[in-house]
């Protein structure tokens, strides 16, 4: 005769969850150790080798915009970056989107570069950019000096 042993507690519909406190604090442990690498960096040390820039069979036409504290603008064209002659000039934003659109128009290569005077806004520099997007100009970079 089988005799079945009796239980005195029914089955339980509850869910161990002590392996999954045990999975979570090692991965807190991993993050805790593993965060405080994340932020640092490797300190090294560049070659410094003398070379010179390779020869650029079709060189680019680059337009220097400047602009200055009271609205005004004015940029140089020619085959390298230069701050400091004036090709053409504008006093309004509209003037001179359409004066570098025409020169933009005639090489579609052109690179532009902005560079805006200490005092200058913020918000004039910001005109200038969008005007010369309106203008057709697709290559543009940021001119800056280094601190003194």
């Amino acid at each position: 005769m089988l005799v079945r042993p009796q239980r005195k507690h029914g089955p339980k519909a509850e869910m161990n969850v002590v392996p999954y406190i045990d999975v979570m604090l090692v991965l807190l442990v991993i993050f805790m150790v593993t965060a405080p690498m994340l932020t640092q960096g490797v300190k090294i040390e560049l070659p410094k080798v003398a070379s010179q820039a390779l020869a650029n069979d079709n060189p680019q036409q680059i337009l220097t915009l400047s602009v200055q504290a009271d609205g005004g603008y004015y940029w140089n064209l020619g085959g390298e970056l230069d701050t400091q002659n004036r090709t053409d000039s504008a006093v309004a934003l509209d003037e001179m989107r359409e004066k570098v659109a025409a020169v933009v128009a005639a090489r579609a290569d052109t690179q532009v570069y902005i560079r805006a005077d200490q005092d200058a806004g913020y918000g004039r520099v910001v005109a200038a950019m969008a005007a010369l997007q309106q203008g057709g100009v697709t290559h543009l970079g940021l001119v800056t000096e280094a601190p003194q």
